[in-house]
């Protein structure tokens, strides 16, 4: 039985072929966040079923699929709606018909929509932290890095095997292996316009391990051991970086563990996310 006001929205109990949601777990979907460029940008919004007594910390989730692939359905951590969290997935603008800085816009933006609409959906928005995996661990690792504004900063951030640096991701580094012709069509280069390693300050701009500094936000990052898409260098410098300037930051390596996979939604992690988004966000 549904306990929330329905304030006249579809919820997941009447899409029958959306994903499955976890017991205990409601969603509201397809909420609009903003238009940019005609496109209309939209989320989907994992509450618990029954309302807690207070409002919830919030969690923003930046799917994966190399800026230019994935979608907000089917989100792999609206488990944590069912631990007392609100839980946003959202779309963005995709490659190549949106190069950056859309993949970063676009999550500033569901924040801001969703700081405006928190009253109506019961959670508060100023205990937020940004969650990804991959390309999406790349934009919200640069979203906990970047001087920004306050109003359009997450107080957290849950980095999954998330790209730190363009500059010696593979796909962008000229190799015996790797021509020019190459690098011009890996997704880096799609996503700055051009090959990245002709356009290193860009692409500075553009990875969280250039921007550290000691007023980053705290950081949980998770990497397997045997990731063969994204080094596991990328999160262990990211680390390196964030604790040399005084950030807490945490480094969990999944022996053993690729580039995703169900390591990553073992309990021991679930356990290790929840634990840390509860030491930042709860009161």
């Amino acid at each position: 039985m549904r306990l929330w006001p329905a304030v006249g929205l579809l919820v997941a109990t009447t899409l029958s072929a959306a994903p499955k949601v976890p017991e205990g777990v409601e969603v509201v979907r397809d909420l609009e966040y903003a238009q940019a460029k005609g496109v209309s940008l939209k989320l989907d919004l994992y509450r618990p079923s029954a309302k807690p007594s207070a409002p919830m910390p919030l969690v923003i989730w930046v799917h994966g699929g190399g800026w230019k692939n994935g979608t907000k359905a089917g989100c792999p951590v609206s488990w944590l709606a069912a631990k007392g969290y609100a839980v946003a997935s959202l779309d963005f603008r995709l490659l190549p018909e949106h190069p950056w800085p859309a993949q970063i816009e676009d999550p500033i933006a569901a924040l801001r929509w969703l700081r405006k609409e928190s009253g109506k959906y019961g959670y508060d928005a100023e205990r937020s932290a940004a969650m990804g995996g991959s390309s999406g661990g790349h934009v919200v690792a640069l979203w906990g890095t970047l001087t920004l504004p306050p109003e359009d900063k997450v107080k957290a951030v849950v980095d999954l095997y998330g790209p730190t640096d363009l500059l010696t991701m593979p796909p962008n580094v000229l190799s015996e292996k790797r021509t020019r012709a190459e690098l011009a069509k890996a997704n880096g280069a799609l996503l700055l316009g051009g090959i990245v390693m002709d356009q290193p300050e860009k692409a500075k701009a553009v990875s969280a391990l250039h921007q550290v500094t000691k007023d980053d936000v705290p950081f949980l990052i998770i990497h397997g051991s045997a990731d063969t898409s994204v080094p596991v260098d990328q999160s262990e410098r990211l680390h390196a970086a964030l604790k040399a300037a005084g950030v807490d930051s945490t480094l969990k390596l999944l022996e053993g563990a690729g580039h995703g996979g169900k390591e990553f939604d073992s309990d021991e992690s679930r356990t290790l996310i929840q634990g840390f988004l509860d030491k930042h966000l709860r009161r």
